[in-house]
């Protein structure tokens, strides 16, 4: 009778024992499936930032204006040769144009890109320096500025910037009380001709008379009555 509850209670105990088992089985493949997710998503989101980081660390292209940038007077440039300390030289353009260097005397630079007048100090220089390694630098861009007068705050020269408008200028120079915004003009000088171009800051500023928002050249005056 006694071995009869024994072999019971036994056969009971084996499937509970049984259930727990498969039961910590069930439980231990979760887990090890939820861990696997998440590695995997990790290298799938660091395999994505890789390609952003590079691109991040990759510097923007910015416009070259060394190749457009027409040297004129009153610029200041910086010439030098390498290996030839003697001929290093920073010097403004003269109102001729030119420039005055060591063992060259007189270049003209006016006129001319940083690259053109490098190439031609280099053709100079063959003469007296085997192989010479020019580099010119444009330290100061004096030529290319504006004149604002009249009726504003801030009157006299002005840096030209790239694409610069009537509008712009008139921006950084702020009007005076006084200012009559309706009655201003450009002053340009081309092929020794002078011309008066009307600027209205009211309609333009509305978007009425776009066409007269014109882009700024190197000497134009701009006045505000």
């Amino acid at each position: 009778m006694k071995k009869a509850i024994l072999k019971r209670k036994s056969w009971k105990k084996r499937p509970v024992k049984k259930t727990i088992r498969i039961l910590l089985m069930l439980w231990v493949a979760t887990v090890t499936a939820a861990l696997l997710a998440q590695t995997s998503d990790a290298r799938s989101d660091e395999a994505k930032a890789k390609p952003e980081a590079a691109a991040a660390a990759t510097p923007a292209a910015t416009p070259d204006t060394t190749t457009d940038y027409v040297i004129g007077s009153d610029d200041v440039l910086q010439i030098s040769v390498w290996h030839e300390p003697d001929l290093k030289e920073t010097l403004p353009v003269r109102p001729d144009g030119k420039i005055s260097l060591p063992l060259l005397n007189d270049v003209q630079a006016a006129g001319l890109t940083p690259l053109q007048l490098k190439d031609s100090i280099t053709e100079k220089l063959k003469k007296y320096i085997a192989d010479p390694r020019v580099t010119v630098v444009v330290t100061a861009m004096n030529s290319r500025r504006i004149f604002v007068t009249g009726e504003v705050q801030h009157t006299g020269p002005m840096a030209l910037l790239p694409h610069m408008t009537v509008l712009q200028a008139l921006a950084q120079a702020g009007f005076t009380q006084f200012a009559n915004p309706k009655a201003i003009y450009l002053l340009r000088t081309e092929n020794g001709k002078q011309e008066k171009l009307p600027f209205n800051y009211k309609e333009v500023v509305k978007g009425n008379r776009p066409e007269q928002n014109i882009a700024l050249k190197p000497g134009d005056t701009v006045v505000v009555p």
